[in-house]
């Protein structure tokens, strides 16, 4: 515990298999609910201004989401580049698949920014705010979209020192990123001290310093070399076939990351024809099994990084492995907080309502999805494992056809049809989750993953 969250110069390409994923999913673990922080404190301050102050940060939330998918399709081939290399032992490759990914992101950005800063009231109306939503909430919006590379920096740097094994590095990352914005977001928000009063826009411009000293903070340490990553002045130049490749693999994880969260908005839309009533306990369910993920993405994560590190080491025995042993550990966790989701979802539910017609569909979907836990868990980790080894259209296709033309559907037909309501969205989402842990599995054991040159 100790030396992964202090960092380990551990070579993990050798060794104990379990030691190994142990000291990256505890750091990787810590990360992921670091990054969930950040919109939990600034909903925590925001709303005491006000409905229409809270309004305007969970809109603006929405229209991150585009950015959100850009930022994690885009860590998934600077992820696999990295540690591939690292693998290989060649960190000088790896320096250059990271400067060309900085370069990436940087472009998106620049691109997303010149669109949605101009039109931020114009979206904000598209997403439904009422006209004092759109007058409070447009330079909350503008601050947000304009400072998204921060964002993308963010994500795809993190990535960059969790394909290398540095994990506890992106872990330090986050815990630097959201101290700033815990302390400086009321601060702005309320006119604290020597501090202006700037409402709503406070908080989202707490959260871009927050994130922007993150980002310094990793460009120092990847300029200052004593990583497993180090970036030298001769690297700092565009390499168009290392862009190709990094284009080629982010831009397939782009469309698979938006394949899935696309889903959730189909699952919410046959729900939302239910009532308010059934929207709110469904919502509930979801925000708890997500947090309650948030462990195991750390695990998956782990696994895909000792799945390019091995393939590059000519150890893929070894990265299978691994992605076994992961998928067995999380399967354990999963295991045990589905069965506590079963036997206390309404207690569990209790803290967020007590609303007699909230809490019971809360309760019914909580208990229906943690049925599907222990596959998933394999899921989660095979999905990750095929992204780690560079083949993103594999984990792709398995999405679209276990998320869009499987659980969509069968949500509809079991909420509509068979007149189960919400409780036939949730039993859907167990079922996609099962399928596509078994179809995986049985594409992952083929070991064509094994071949994908990167």
């Amino acid at each position: 515990m100790r030396e992964a969250l202090r960092g380990s110069r551990h070579d993990y390409t050798s060794g104990p298999l379990g030691r190994a994923i142990v000291l990256l999913a505890i750091p990787m673990v810590t990360e992921m609910i670091m990054e969930s922080v950040f919109a939990v404190a600034d909903a925590f301050w925001v709303a005491k201004l006000g409905a229409d102050a809270l309004a305007t940060v969970g809109l603006t939330e929405s229209l991150l989401t585009l950015i959100y998918t850009a930022a994690m399709g885009l860590s998934i081939g600077v992820t696999a580049m990295v540690a591939r290399r690292i693998g290989e032992g060649n960190p000088a490759a790896a320096a250059e698949a990271a400067v060309q990914g900085m370069a990436l992101g940087l472009l998106v950005a620049a691109v997303i920014a010149a669109v949605t800063v101009p039109l931020a009231p114009r979206l904000l109306a598209v997403m439904g705010a009422t006209p004092a939503v759109q007058v409070m909430g447009s330079s909350y919006a503008r601050v947000m979209l304009g400072g998204n590379a921060v964002i993308l920096l963010l994500f795809l740097i993190n990535a960059m020192f969790r394909g290398a094994g540095d994990a506890a590095i992106a872990m330090r990352v986050l815990w630097l990123a959201n101290g700033i914005n815990i302390v400086l977001g009321p601060c702005l928000i309320f006119g604290v001290g020597p501090f202006p009063r700037l409402g709503v826009t406070g908080a989202a411009i707490a959260t871009t310093i927050g994130r922007g000293t993150g980002v310094l903070y990793q460009l120092h340490r990847l300029w200052r070399g004593d990583g497993r990553v180090a970036i030298r002045r001769a690297q700092l130049k565009l390499q168009p076939a290392v862009m190709r490749t990094m284009l080629r693999l982010s831009g397939t994880g782009t469309v698979q990351v938006f394949i899935g969260m696309a889903s959730w908005i189909g699952l919410v839309r046959i729900v939302s024809s239910f009532g308010s009533e059934a929207i709110a306990g469904y919502q509930i369910a979801i925000r708890v099994i997500v947090f309650a993920l948030l462990p195991s993405w750390g695990l998956a994560n782990a696994a895909a990084t000792l799945v390019g590190q091995g393939l590059g080491a000519g150890q893929p025995d070894r990265a299978e492995r691994a992605v076994w042993l992961a998928g067995f550990y999380n399967m354990l966790f999963l295991g045990a907080v589905g069965a506590v989701f079963v036997a206390f979802a309404e207690p569990i539910v209790s803290v967020f309502t007590r609303d007699p017609a909230i809490a019971p569909v809360a309760v019914l979907c909580l208990r229906t999805i943690s049925y599907g836990f222990l596959f998933y868990a394999y899921g989660m980790v095979i999905t990750q494992s095929f992204n780690g080894a560079g083949d993103t259209w594999t984990p792709t296709w398995i999405n679209l056809g276990c998320f869009w033309l499987w659980e969509i559907p069968l949500a509809y037909l079991l909420a509509r049809h068979a007149g189960l309501g919400p409780q036939g969205v949730a039993l859907a989402v167990m079922i996609a989750f099962s399928t596509l842990a078994v179809v995986s599995a049985v594409i992952f054991r083929r070991g064509r993953w094994k071949l994908r040159r990167v």
